[in-house]
């Protein structure tokens, strides 16, 4: 149990670090890229706002005539007329090409650049990227032009830093799972010294119990033959058979709780296992007034410990004779869902909430006044239930969904 909780311990820490790095990585990686977007646009525009060119001075077009005033500033590094690559390729309204200009970069050729534009003119695109070019189609005088602007250095820096922020994300989540490995057993150390201490308790009492009761109970049976069976006899009897199948189910409790457990896990006939165990309790449903209905899919089988797959249907049943109402209607359930069997005991009960009552299967848990020690129950059968299935790698629920009614599904 320490174990699994560790390991559930760890991926939740995993899962949070990844979260986090996720978002932040991506937040980082995501204005990059707008960054590169938004400076390509910038300098798409000055291209654009000039007819095709790039000034190569401040408030200077490449003539050296002056630029229009009606322009906006644009701050622009004294560098950038020098490192811009760009072409330019103009088209008349019919998307005939009337002239490129590949005079600012050497990577592209006429033909290449005449290329570029018929397929973009094919899907009738205006802006975005082609290869490593951001390009736009702006309106002329005369037609359209289309402003390529190589982006392959911003481009390329902005990939490097997203493989290098995935691979130390990944790295990260490594060095965190190696630590919390780590740490966590340090952590978890004295919960699980203290968990051994309680299991070994609860063993080492449930036996020493055990001595003192057979004592009492051979003790009472020597009275009854000297003086004969009475009331007092009768009850010191009727609570040394419970106190001994309490310290019974203490002890499969503890030994269910160690990983280490290993049940024998053979293909048998669960239904009809399910079938004899409930066909025991026939007799005490009618002397009880009880219903007991049957049914169960025939010839269905299960790879599974069948010793602990009766006790389980038993405690089930047990249970539902104990807490259903006066006259009261108990169905056995066993049905085939897939590779999966499933195991469901209803009983009538007079008032219930609707919903979910899983609380039911933690240990000496009661509900209310009526599931008390004067029923015969101890709170612990349904904790053993629920032990046996997750040690079939199942299931255990409880619902009610008519507030007078509650069933209990077992799915194996």
């Amino acid at each position: 149990m320490i174990k699994k909780l560790r390991r559930h311990f760890i991926l939740i820490t995993l899962i949070s670090i990844a979260l986090v790095l996720g978002v932040m990585m991506s937040a980082i990686n995501i204005a990059n890229y707008h960054s590169v977007n938004v400076r390509a646009d910038e300098k798409i525009s000055v291209i654009a706002d000039n007819g095709g060119t790039f000034p190569k001075k401040d408030g200077e077009k490449a003539d050296s005539k002056p630029l229009d005033d009606k322009k906006p500033d644009r701050k622009m590094s004294p560098e950038a007329p020098f490192d811009t690559r760009y072409f330019t390729v103009k088209v008349t309204d019919i998307n005939t090409i009337v002239s490129v200009n590949t005079g600012m970069i050497a990577a592209v050729s006429t033909e290449k650049a005449i290329n570029y534009t018929n397929q973009l003119t094919e899907k009738n695109k205006t802006s975005g990227f082609i290869d490593n070019y951001k390009y736009t189609c702006v309106d002329t005088d005369d037609g359209k032009m289309y402003i390529f602007l190589d982006c392959e250095r911003e481009l390329s820096t902005f990939y490097n830093f997203l493989i290098v922020s995935i691979l130390a994300s990944v790295g990260g989540i490594i060095l965190v799972y190696l630590l919390v490995l780590v740490f966590s057993k340090i952590v978890f150390k004295p919960v699980a010294e203290s968990y051994e201490k309680q299991k070994q308790f609860i063993t080492d009492a449930s036996h020493e119990i055990k001595t003192p009761l057979t004592i009492i109970d051979a003790s009472t049976e020597i009275i009854e033959m000297e003086n004969g069976e009475n009331e007092w006899t009768e009850s010191i009897k009727n609570q040394v058979k419970r106190l001994t199948a309490l310290t019974e189910k203490l002890i499969f409790l503890s030994r269910m709780d160690e990983e280490s457990t290993k049940l024998i896990m053979l293909d048998f006939s669960i239904s009809d296992a399910v079938l004899e165990v409930a066909q025991g309790f026939e007799a005490v449903a009618t002397s009880q007034g009880k219903t007991l209905n049957l049914d169960i899919d025939n010839n269905l089988s299960y790879c599974g410990d069948e010793t602990t797959i009766r006790q389980l249907v038993s405690l089930l049943i047990d249970n539902a004779m104990k807490y259903s109402d006066e006259n009261g209607n108990i169905t056995v359930s066993l049905k085939s869902n897939g590779k999966s069997r499933v195991i469901t005991v209803t009983n009538s009960v007079e008032k219930i909430e609707r919903g979910k009552h899983d609380e039911l299967f933690e240990r000496f848990y009661r509900a209310d006044s009526s599931r008390n020690s004067e029923t015969g129950g101890h709170g612990i059968g349904l904790s053993v239930v629920k032990a046996i299935a997750n040690a079939h790698k199942g299931k255990a629920a409880c619902y009610s969904n008519d507030e007078n009614s509650i069933t209990f599904k077992i799915t194996l």
